[in-house]
């Protein structure tokens, strides 16, 4: 196990106050980690505090409804979907929409089976574009 860095001059509960305030602010989980590297000198904050940022959201009831990883492809692949709708005849990046909805759904089985996400649930891209929008 990684040891706490000596230049960390943050208490475990001042950096739970800052992964909150920052998720208030609309940051993702990701972008609260890159911002505490950044801004604050905060390597890594589950060797500091002893979880990571999304298990500190879940603990304060801030958790995201879905996975962030699973939000973004959803995302890029309603991105692609429309850019296929005024481009129908590019074979290339249909094949890449192929790619990135076999990903989704490979995702969406390991969060269910793993319970974040409920029993049954399914990706539908019509959905998937209501969600995201």
């Amino acid at each position: 196990m990684a040891m706490e860095p000596d230049w960390i001059e943050y208490s475990t509960e001042e950096i739970e106050e800052l992964i909150l305030k920052l998720n208030k602010e609309g940051n993702s989980a990701s972008k609260i980690g890159v911002i505490l590297r950044d801004q604050y000198g905060i390597p890594d904050v589950k060797v500091v505090t002893g979880m990571k940022i999304t298990k500190i959201l879940e603990k304060h009831d801030q958790a995201l409804e879905y996975p962030e990883d699973l939000m973004n492809l959803i995302r890029k692949a309603v991105n692609v979907r429309d850019h296929l709708e005024e481009n129908p005849k590019d074979l290339h990046t249909r094949r890449g929409l192929q790619l990135m909805e076999s990903r989704i759904r490979r995702l969406v089985k390991y969060y269910v089976r793993e319970g974040v996400l409920p029993q049954g649930w399914r990706y539908e891209p019509k959905k998937a574009a209501l969600l995201v929008k």
